[in-house]
């Protein structure tokens, strides 16, 4: 069997606690690694490779870190389909998405390759008699990542390339459920040159969790997860001094109009919620169909889900895969089976799916619920998979307020031919990214990812400006050189004068 350790000072550390977790392919339901879990006192090694490493990586010019991470990207490209491979064995999630996941990581990558120009500073000249000043941004130590089981690649991506470019070094916790991607990531960042200890990759649960966010030397804490956990990552890490972005879950809405292109829209709905089995905070789950045309969108949206290919992620022919664990796959089930019961209307349940050959397998099938009610707990929880709600609502004011009364504000999208209806939501919608006839409005790299309300919990979202802000911290330094021919000025206890 497989076994994954932790990378700590730049080289593999095999788990000394003792406590192995499982990790499953989901196609097949076999048990095939195992993962250390860290001790505090190994979560601790690894912080300490950290700080000492960046006694000389916060120093070091812009030119080596970005040399590093040009050489880091070219890796990357490199080896894609390894990463990917890595992504469909422990995740499930099928070949071209995994390869997709990497793409998006990529970005980041590329964006930390140019953070030459988001660290430039301010300089004012001449504020007072020969007194300037300058505004600058500073590295803050040691960081760490946290980071979920859906996107084992892009979102430590998301991460670590940022920070390290920034002058930090950085501790990653990965999910234990599919640990071989971050490894993988922290060797060939070694192999480009990054020197020891400025990445350190250490597995594990809860103990190793609170142990990053108990810890003196670590500054600041990146998360990305479900909400309850996002709240607890949140007041812990502030409650011991620390700076924290924690991402948390979401129940994304798709508002469709009249107008709208109901072909294009039943497209984007399938793709948006089944995609990726919807194991993705970014995942349609909830669609608002204006009441004239939600019969004929539903009837839309079942002819092309009935026709997803579900099987095993590494089968070329593939477009959907399992779903990460057992557990998971039963507890979505539940909302399928209980939606009746609420007053839903099932028009697909994927409940009894399985694979030839595969029997043993995560499967799941896609399910679609209709009139489902705000009320109901397929609509008020975050399933995190191939279930997606239609609700309905008889006008745009409607439907607006029904998305706003959500306590989730992550991702929203609207479908519509008018551009005054789609300014309008994207004005008044009561969420962090917006989508206009785009279901998954994941920003660019240079722009920011993050949500509003119980899908966020800190002030800055990830990556673009807020990033690079959240992982620095400014300083204004006010500088005065007298001029050789000055007389001595005295002492003056007023106020100092800008004028």
């Amino acid at each position: 069997m497989k076994t994954v350790n932790h990378w700590i000072g730049g080289k593999t550390v095999e788990g000394a606690s003792g406590n192995w977790g499982p990790v499953t392919d989901p196609a097949t339901g076999a048990v095939t690694t195992q993962v250390a879990l860290a001790s505090a006192e190994e979560v601790d090694a690894a912080v300490s490779a950290a700080k000492e490493a960046y006694a000389t990586w916060g120093t070091s010019s812009l030119a080596q870190r970005t040399s590093i991470l040009f050489r880091y990207r070219a890796l990357l490209d490199a080896h894609r389909d390894d990463i990917a491979a890595l992504i469909t064995a422990e995740h499930g999630k099928v070949h071209s998405d995994a390869l997709g996941e990497v793409a998006r990581g990529l970005e980041i990558v590329e964006l930390a390759c140019g953070i030459t120009t988001q660290l430039k500073g301010e300089l004012s000249t001449q504020v007072s008699n020969r007194v300037d000043v300058s505004a600058i941004r500073q590295s803050l130590g040691v960081v760490a990542g946290i980071t979920p089981f859906n996107f084992p690649a892009m979102v430590p991506m998301w991460m670590f390339p940022l920070a390290i470019a920034c002058g930090n070094t950085f501790v990653l916790k990965p999910s234990e459920k599919d640990p071989s991607p971050a490894n993988f990531l922290a060797e060939l960042a070694a192999e480009a040159g990054l020197p020891d200890g400025v990445l350190n990759v250490v597995h594990g649960d809860k103990v190793a969790v609170d142990a990053l966010l108990t810890h003196p030397d670590v500054a600041a804490v990146s998360f990305v997860g479900s909400t309850p956990i996002a709240r607890y990552i949140h007041a812990t890490a502030s409650a011991n001094g620390k700076r924290v972005q924690a991402l948390g879950g979401a129940k994304n809405h798709m508002l469709v109009l009249p107008d709208a292109d109901l072909d294009a829209a039943a497209d984007a709905a399938v793709s948006a919620a089944y995609g990726s089995a919807g194991e993705r905070c970014m995942a349609i789950s909830a669609v608002v169909a204006i009441s004239s045309i939600a019969d004929e969108l539903v009837d839309k949206i079942r002819e092309r889900a009935e026709k997803i290919k579900i099987g095993p992620g590494n089968d070329p022919v593939s477009e959907m895969g399992p779903l990460i664990t057992k557990a998971h796959r039963d507890k979505v089930a539940t909302y399928v089976t209980g939606a009746a019961a609420q007053g839903a209307e099932v028009v697909l349940d994927g409940t009894g799916y399985t694979v030839d050959g595969f029997e043993d397998g995560h499967w799941i099938g896609l399910s679609l619920l209709d009139k489902v009610s705000t009320d109901s707990d397929a609509y008020r929880d975050e399933i995190f998979g191939p279930v997606l709600c239609v609700l309905r609502a008889d006008t745009y004011e409607d439907g607006l307020a029904l998305i706003n009364a959500s306590p989730y504000g992550n991702g929203t999208a609207i479908f519509t031919r008018d551009g005054g209806a789609a300014r309008r939501f994207q004005l008044e919608v009561e969420a962090g990214m917006v989508g206009v006839n785009v279901p998954i409005p994941v920003p660019v790299g240079y722009h920011s990812f993050g949500g509003w309300k119980d899908s966020l919990f800190g002030d800055h979202h990830i990556y673009g400006n807020d990033g690079v802000h959240f992982y620095t911290r400014g300083k204004v330094v006010t500088t005065r050189w007298p001029d050789p021919s000055e007389g001595h000025i005295g002492v003056d206890l007023g106020f100092p004068r800008n004028h």
